[in-house]
């Protein structure tokens, strides 16, 4: 195949784009059917709403279930087989009996797309490593595994994704308007059809001496994976009831089984949540951090802003929506410029300035007012579409230079994990706020929320360093040349 200026493989980046799209594409899109689902099968706000919850639930505890099976049975298996399986409970989805049967659907939807992104990092490693192998370039002291960051190939798959996540409610509007909330779902099996077979044509298959099922049922620590789902989605309940009756049970049910998880996965041979390795390895634990404060800041304004516009300025949806647009194609605009930056000054560099337009955003809502004329709205929106493509494309560069090899797939789901936590912090932090408060001056408390945590991610930018890693020794922890974690 041939290797253009993306780094790998067109062929091979066009096939995982069609897995990398699903996630947000649907995350997004099934929010638009949400009314006519309440007419057909007679239910309520708070119980359709499970639909979009369950989804993200579900999507937040399997990014690095399916990230850890990417990593013991294979990238291409586990890509196919997440589009064969979204394909499947699609093709169910309009001949579901009731509402339940549908949000369990929408379970096994984000199970489903939650093998594409891991999956994809660990195959365009595995092509980097190939083309660096092939023309004598690689070295023991380039960034983790030897290989540049193939910055082009991930700003291709972040746009494609950020440009589906814009466009998945304006998709499923008219989907659901022309054919009915059935096509949501059935929209995607010819699409996923078309990935599978791509995939398998297309996909490198794994050499012949990779782990089977034998050496997986030997080495999965399936007591981890078990506590870890069950910490991760009663932390997420608990979070999701703030806004309305919070779940205060939940909170030593919680402590108590991450208490378990440390000690079962501290104890284990082949833990499931290396939790030393994320310990020894400061700098891709704080690319887990920054992934969730960059998002919960974004969230909150994705979120709230059109709240406020609705509610406090008394501006219809669809002015609301051109007045937000901007947010999200200025996030994908900036992209290819940030990948420019990165190939150019690296992720720091990249991060600080992500973080530091970030933090101007945030000090603008201030400025946001009952009276405020549109074009200030307008330049808030494009502050936070700024850093949406430096901060996002900057993070995935500093997971792929963080994570050692072995644990790439793991290390992809929780990256996703982490984004999805911010996301249901916001919902959390903007039900608390609004729900006592949807004023101006209730948006700009959330603001100086936004400006704590912006300000928190641009010192941790700038804390990074930018010398080149390397491992040392073949365990899952690494050392880094210049200090940044041992």
């Amino acid at each position: 195949m041939p290797t253009p200026r993306f780094g790998v493989p067109t062929r091979l980046l066009a096939s995982l784009a069609f897995g990398t799209v699903l996630n947000p594409l649907n995350s997004s899109m099934i929010a638009v059917a949400l009314v006519p689902l309440q007419r057909e099968f007679g239910v309520g706000v708070a119980t359709s709403s499970w639909l979009v919850s369950g989804f993200y639930l579900a999507a937040a505890v399997g990014q690095p279930l399916m990230g850890r099976l990417v990593d013991l049975l294979g990238a291409r298996r586990l890509f196919v087989g997440g589009l064969a399986l979204m394909c499947a409970v699609c093709a169910a989805a309009p001949f579901a009996p009731g509402f339940w049967w549908l949000v369990g659907i929408g379970v096994l939807m984000a199970v489903g797309t939650s093998t594409a992104f891991p999956a994809a990092l660990v195959l365009i490693r595995t092509a980097v490593e190939s083309g660096d192998r092939v023309a004598g370039q690689k070295s023991a002291g380039s960034p983790g595994n030897g290989s540049r960051p193939p910055s082009a190939a991930l700003a291709a798959l972040t746009v494609a994704a950020s440009t589906s996540a814009a466009l998945g409610p304006v998709l499923g509007g008219f989907l659901v308007a022309f054919a009915g909330w059935q096509a949501v779902f059935l929209v995607n099996v010819p699409f996923t059809a078309a990935g599978i077979l791509l995939a398998v044509r297309l996909l490198p298959r794994p050499p012949a001496h990779s782990a089977g099922s034998e050496p997986f049922l030997r080495t999965v620590d399936l007591p981890g994976l078990l506590l870890f789902s069950a910490t991760l989605t009663g932390l997420l309940v608990f979070l999701l009831s703030l806004a309305d009756r919070p779940q205060w049970w939940l909170v030593p049910a919680v402590v108590v089984l991450a208490a378990v998880l440390v000690r079962q996965e501290l104890a284990a041979p082949a833990p499931f949540l290396d939790i030393r390795g994320l310990v020894a390895n400061r700098a891709l634990s704080s690319v887990l951090g920054q992934q969730c404060g960059v998002n919960l800041v974004f969230y909150c304004v994705f979120f709230g802003l059109p709240l406020w516009l609705g509610s406090v300025r008394g501006f219809g949806s669809d002015t609301v929506g051109l007045l937000i647009l901007p947010l999200a194609l200025m996030g994908v605009l900036m992209t290819p410029v940030a990948a420019r930056v990165v190939s150019l000054r690296g992720s720091r560099a990249t991060l600080v300035f992500g973080s530091a337009v970030l933090l101007a955003g945030t000090l603008v809502v201030q400025l946001l007012h009952a009276s405020s004329p549109m074009i200030v709205i307008v330049v808030a929106a494009l502050l936070f579409g700024i850093p949406g493509g430096f901060n996002n494309l900057g993070l995935q560069t500093a997971l792929y230079e963080a994570s050692p090899p072995e644990r790439m797939g793991s290390s992809g789901g929780l990256f996703q994990t982490f984004r999805y936590l911010g996301a249901i912090l916001s919902t959390s932090v903007l039900g608390i706020v609004f729900e006592r408060d949807l004023s101006t001056r209730g948006l700009h408390h959330v603001g100086w929320l936004m400006t704590a945590v912006a300000a928190v991610l641009l010192l941790l930018a700038l804390a990074r360093h930018s010398g080149r890693r390397r491992h040392v020794g073949s365990g899952d922890t690494m050392s880094i040349a210049d200090g940044e974690a041992t």
